[in-house]
């Protein structure tokens, strides 16, 4: 695991997405690599992972600092046509035993979540996954899936939203590692 550089600009920085980098005003983390079988790093996402299917991609991630008790896992868009993006799926609490999320694991009925992990709904209202879905003709969104590895498991409410959840990670995450993709909707 290497530190954060705050020189290095991340890979989802670029000119053809209007949103801002949802992560630079937040702390500065060791980086945490993520990867997934369903996608590579900046990729348009597959049709899987659109919102007719909804199925989340499956993740994994290396074991986070010494210390770490849980891992959180985000998909936001920091594209979406609001002043605030939009949120597809928070999970937290997961073990820190557990450094890999299956293709759906992020399904309606949360079985393939691992025991303790506990799923927030996103703006769509679903506790599962809810895939990438940018307005027609809004042009590309990016996907960041983030993983925050955590020292403590998280007193959060299962009632609280996404926004909740990464307040507290904000200053309770000791590492952090994002992968993302793209989707677009032609008009």
């Amino acid at each position: 695991m290497s530190n954060a550089n705050t020189n290095h600009k991340p890979t989802y920085i670029d000119d053809r997405f209007p949103g801002p980098d949802p992560y630079a005003p937040l702390a500065d983390l060791p980086a945490l690599k993520v990867t997934s079988e369903s996608f590579n790093d900046g990729d348009r996402l597959p049709e899987d992972q659109l919102a007719e299917k909804s199925i989340s991609p499956q993740l994994s991630w290396e074991p986070g600092p010494e210390g770490t008790k849980t891992y959180a896992v985000t998909c936001f868009d920091p594209d979406a046509p609001t002043a605030s993006g939009f949120w597809h799926w928070a999970v937290f609490n997961i073990p820190a035993d557990v450094t890999s999320l299956p293709l759906d694991a992020g399904n309606d009925s949360l079985t393939e979540l691992p025991e303790g992990a506990v799923a927030l709904r996103g703006d769509s209202r679903s506790w599962g996954y809810y895939g990438a879905e940018p307005p027609a003709g809004h042009g590309p969104h990016r996907y960041l899936f983030a993983v925050h590895a955590v020292g403590e498991e998280l007193d959060i409410n299962d009632r609280q939203t996404p926004t909740v959840l990464g307040f507290n990670l904000n200053f309770k995450a000791t590492a952090r590692g994002i992968i993302w993709g793209w989707a677009e909707t032609e008009a």
